[in-house]
């Protein structure tokens, strides 16, 4: 069974989803793959899970920097869009990273010479639990804004929320 409930945020409502005390689920409504792999009961009903998540949003759009760790993610998906989803919640707060330095961090610990951007471009996009695991701040190889299941215009709500403004400030690790 699936909780869910709805959270208003400054740029939308959010639905959030929790299965057996972890978050599955955040997405603005409308968003593209909405409930996507979603498949068993849902009911509306808060649980302990879905107060943090609410915390944790009230928090980032309060400028606070929550973590990602004071929450329990469970994040649906296969094991590459699961891999790149991690590397998402690696990106620091304000900075970005752009889908060919994530392709590349996957074929280095892949020993692999090389891994593609569009793939994950896919994963970026299927993220289930938009802005806790941070997919708007990836970004394209030159910085410029590509792309947004939520829709462009959120993705530079948020990137602006967080104080980025310029390309020099790609996250490299």
């Amino acid at each position: 069974m699936i909780n869910i409930k709805h959270y208003t945020s400054p740029i939308g409502d959010i639905l959030l989803a929790s299965r057996n005390e972890k978050l599955i689920g955040a997405w603005f409504e409308g968003q593209k793959y909405y409930l996507a792999n979603v498949s068993d009961e849902i009911i509306e009903k808060d649980d302990e899970t879905l107060i943090q998540a609410k915390k944790w949003l009230d928090s980032y759009f309060n400028g606070e920097k929550p973590l990602i760790d004071e929450l329990e993610l469970a994040p649906v998906g296969t094991d590459f869009r699961k891999e790149v989803w991690k590397i998402l919640c690696e990106i620091p707060y304000g900075k970005t990273i752009s889908y060919k330095d994530i392709a590349d961090k996957i074929a280095k610990k892949r020993g692999i010479e090389k891994m593609s951007s569009q793939a994950v471009g896919g994963a970026v996009g299927h993220n289930p639990i938009s802005i806790i695991i941070p997919c708007h701040r990836v970004v394209g190889s030159k910085g410029e804004l590509t792309g947004y299941a939520a829709g462009i215009d959120k993705k530079k709500f948020l990137l602006k929320h967080e104080k980025y403004y310029s390309v020099a400030d790609l996250y490299k690790k």
